[in-house]
């Protein structure tokens, strides 16, 4: 769903090169643009789409001695016995190294790369090519399992089942271990199998229902939000087009040569390139290569807010460990990734494909309304307070999913939240603009 909501930015705590925000949980932003704050700094410092109009409140004074840096994880349980998140992160980035490596060849089924097992897990139909597993072995410990289909065949099952069955279809993909599909829908489909020609676990209940900071100005960031004649989204990752920064954010939040707004009616630029097919845009606006973050409370109330450089872009892999940060929900954590290579079908825009689902692990807010486009990252493990581009919020599951809402909007009657969140895989969906670069911060 696709939300108005007006607001105002908080005051900035001056910090060397990092724009650091305390504010009061759910309040709105106090007014504050890029110069003053670097003026500051030199001086030493279901798939529904949904529309709402919300208010808030003005934001509070931020409290002595409040931190001027943040990271993005700071404020979340580290999983899996891991002594920090910077240790887990470690682990994970070996793994998707050692994925990168093997992610090829007309055998390959998929791989698990969850940080928890402490080894990768590849999946191969007939010999995996010794050479390939040496190479993954040279990161992390491998070990190889053998699976019924390849990726590639899984995909053109995939692709038979949705001609098929249509609408019934809200979700479906391949299994990491190559032994069939994950199908989502409403009531159930019986006769899935037979029409994907390969075994079907079929999911009931499952949908997908599309998802500002409030008060950004040029050069923008990711996790802003943004409106147009729709009503509001989220701001992606910053990247390159025809040799310019502009702007990625969710294909469903507006159309081409619709005027991208922030909340105050500041405009940030055009929007161009629209692809329903990966759900991507560009806002023809001056971007730069740093996201919204913010801490949270035991309650998921926001702190304090803060930004994060991005330092390059990295596919999800399953078993991975992302954040989400929205507009609306803020910064979510502890989110693993459970299945890639997904098509969804999101109620009033179609077939969306090359979609990562995952979900919260302690069953509380992944994503809701409000956060469509946003940016979901992996954090750095060497420095947490920097991020991977990793994709962009496209969808939640209500269905089953749904839980209350936390951050800068709580629940009202036209705002959901949902434990399990849909986005567009940041290569995918950058491919489906045109888009060669991401912007480095």
């Amino acid at each position: 769903m696709v939300f108005s909501v007006p607001g105002v930015r908080p005051a900035a705590l001056a910090s060397s090169g990092v724009r650091a925000f305390a504010r009061a949980p759910h309040m709105g932003r106090k007014h504050m643009r890029h110069t003053t704050l670097r003026r500051m700094a030199a001086a030493g410092f279901g798939i529904a789409l949904l529309a709402t109009a919300l208010t808030a409140a003005p934001a509070s004074a931020a409290p002595a001695g409040a931190a001027r840096t943040g990271s993005v994880v700071a404020s979340t349980p580290v999983p899996g016995g891991f002594a920090s998140w910077a240790e887990l992160l470690r682990v994970q980035e070996k793994m998707n190294a050692a994925a990168a490596r093997v992610s090829t060849g007309a055998g390959f089924a998929g791989v698990v790369a969850d940080p928890t097992s402490k080894q990768l897990r590849v999946y191969w139909k007939g010999r995996a090519p010794a050479g390939l597993i040496a190479a993954a072995r040279a990161f992390v410990p491998v070990t190889v399992h053998s699976a019924a289909y390849s990726q590639k065949e899984l995909s053109a099952a995939a692709a038979r089942l949705v001609a098929k069955a249509g609408s019934e279809i809200t979700s479906v993909g391949p299994r990491a271990d190559g032994s069939g599909l994950v199908a989502g829908t409403q009531h159930g489909l019986a006769s899935a199998a037979s029409y994907a020609g390969v075994p079907v676990t079929v999911e009931t209940g499952v949908s997908a229902e599309p998802a500002s900071r409030v008060d950004d100005s040029p050069p923008w960031w990711g996790g802003g939000r943004w409106q147009s004649v729709g009503g509001s989204c989220s701001t992606g990752f910053a990247v390159v087009h025809g040799g310019v920064n502009r702007m990625l954010s969710a294909a469903h939040c507006a159309n081409n040569g619709n005027v991208a707004t922030d909340p105050t009616g500041q405009v940030i630029g055009t929007v161009m390139n629209k692809n329903s097919g990966t759900d991507t845009l560009i806002i023809a606006g001056n971007s730069a290569g740093r996201v919204f973050n913010n801490s949270t409370n035991a309650a998921g109330g926001v702190v304090s807010e803060f930004s994060n450089p991005v330092v390059g872009r990295v596919a999800s892999q399953v078993g991975n460990f992302v954040c989400t940060t929205g507009s609306f929900s803020g910064t979510r954590c502890s989110i693993q990734v459970v299945a890639i290579n997904q098509c969804i079908n999101v109620l009033g825009i179609g077939v969306v494909c090359g979609q990562v689902r995952a979900e919260q692990t302690a069953h509380t807010n992944g994503g809701g309304n409000g956060d469509s486009g946003g940016a979901v990252e992996i954090v750095n493990s060497a420095n947490t307070s920097q991020v991977f581009a990793t994709g962009t919020l496209t969808a939640i599951d209500k269905t089953n999913t749904q839980v209350p809402c936390t951050g800068y909007v709580l629940d009202t009657p036209t705002r959901s939240c949902a434990w399990r969140i849909y986005y567009e895989d940041i290569f995918g969906g950058m491919n489906g603009v045109g888009a060669t670069a991401i912007v480095l911060g």
